[in-house]
């Protein structure tokens, strides 16, 4: 066979594992919790709060969108036409010319226009969010952390951009086997490196002190069979008043995070619950199940643009002669964000179910609906979070149940004996 046909063969298989790996891994089966317990959480939420809340998405939302017409807009105009293939042209005509600067320093100037045409967003997000006392960071905070997340993505895009045009060049008929398992890879390295040696660029995190607290939580994860080596306090406060809190790492690299604004605003029960919730992640194995999806589907993504690669009409709007050239990479990205755009309601289906689930488990582990709904309450409050958001939205968008169905969720659960 040809490489052509082993590339749609090998696509069809990852397809298939993709949707076996989906149906046996994601807890699609779960109930949808009862409407009419929603409204009634709705009905008891203080009016106020929901109200300021509403308003807050409300305010975030022509940035939010704004942004993300005008990214898909950059990345047709770079892709779909000749404008990128020349952009990643003149970063290497200082360098001859070379594939290695075309490949990086063209990749991450096309990367970089496309950012900085959103940047103006970025910043009307920050404005809101600072606005309604969510944010504790200033502009030069902000700043910072602004160029931390552009310097992260420059070192890890620079090794990617590397590694690819390296195989497109070493196995110009094969390249798609080599890049595919390159994608897989990287998705699974980064499972395991970004935990440990990116969040700290952002944090700080300290061992949560002696004490009562501490002692639960690591009780808690044991009595859970999810081993953990510490819990950590992060200094969220230095940049925002939403409380959270996460379980890191793998095996002996695992640890409880817990933000330190969710230790000043939550009772020690209500912290309690959130780990719950997060231990659940752990034993359900969240973290392998996205991982193993994401580097399947980013093996299927580098095969599809290998087959697009040969449609001649695609490759004479962008203005390049190959799939493979590093004057192709624009092209590359404004097909992955439009992929990215049709596959996000996908994305949040499968987020919601996995973090309903672990609602679940976090229910069931703590035997405390009570607790449980009055932390998603506090949730909502200090996050301002809209409790009922738009059904479109919701549809769209949304990562995790909202709070009046993880509320009527608790109280489903006491029904049934679980409390």
């Amino acid at each position: 066979m040809t490489p052509r046909a082993w590339a749609a063969l090998t696509l069809a298989g990852l397809v298939v594992t993709l949707l076996v790996a989906a149906v046996l891994l994601v807890p699609w089966s779960r109930p949808p919790a009862p409407r009419a317990d929603q409204l009634a959480a709705l009905g008891e939420l203080p009016r106020a709060e929901v109200a300021r809340a509403r308003e807050f998405r409300g305010a975030l939302r022509p940035g939010s969108y704004g942004a993300l017409v005008v990214g898909l807009l950059a990345a047709l105009a770079l892709g779909l036409t000749p404008l990128g293939a020349k952009l990643v042209s003149l970063a290497g005509r200082p360098f001859g010319d070379h594939w290695i600067a075309q490949a990086v320093l063209g990749g991450l100037l096309v990367v970089l226009a496309a950012d900085l045409l959103t940047l103006p967003f970025a910043a009307w997000r920050h404005a809101v969010v600072a606005r309604y006392g969510l944010s504790t960071q200033g502009w030069g905070g902000w700043t910072v952390d602004l160029l931390k997340s552009y310097a992260v993505s420059a070192v890890i895009g620079a090794v990617a951009l590397l590694g690819f045009y390296t195989v497109t060049r070493l196995a110009p008929r094969w390249w798609w086997a080599f890049g595919a398992a390159g994608a897989a890879g990287l998705v699974v390295l980064l499972s395991f490196i970004l935990p440990v040696l990116v969040e700290p660029v952002f944090n700080r995190f300290t061992p949560m002190e002696q004490g009562p607290l501490r002692t639960e939580l690591m009780t808690l994860a044991a009595r859970d069979g999810v081993p953990v080596r510490d819990v950590l306090v992060a200094d969220a406060s230095r940049r925002t008043r939403a409380v959270n809190a996460y379980v890191s790492g793998f095996g002996p690299t695992r640890r409880i995070v817990v933000y330190d604004t969710l230790l000043r605003e939550a009772t020690p029960a209500e912290v309690t619950s959130v780990v719950a919730h997060e231990l659940g992640h752990a034993k359900d194995q969240d973290v392998f199940t996205g991982t193993l999806t994401g580097a399947l589907g980013a093996a299927a993504a580098v095969i599809v643009l290998y087959l697009l690669g040969s449609w001649g009409a695609l490759l004479r709007v962008a203005g390049v002669e190959s799939i493979a050239e590093p004057r192709a990479f624009p092209l590359l990205i404004a097909l992955v964000t439009v992929a990215g755009l049709v596959a996000t309601p996908v994305q949040a289906l499968v987020s919601r179910h996995v973090e309903a689930r672990a609602d679940e488990h976090a229910l069931t582990l703590t035997g405390d609906p009570a607790t449980f709904e009055a932390m998603q309450r506090r949730l909502s409050t200090v996050n301002l979070s809209d409790p009922d958001p738009p059904r479109w939205e919701y549809l769209y968008s949304a990562s995790h149940p909202s709070t009046v169905e993880r509320m009527a969720a608790a109280r489903a659960h006491a029904r049934g004996g679980g409390g």
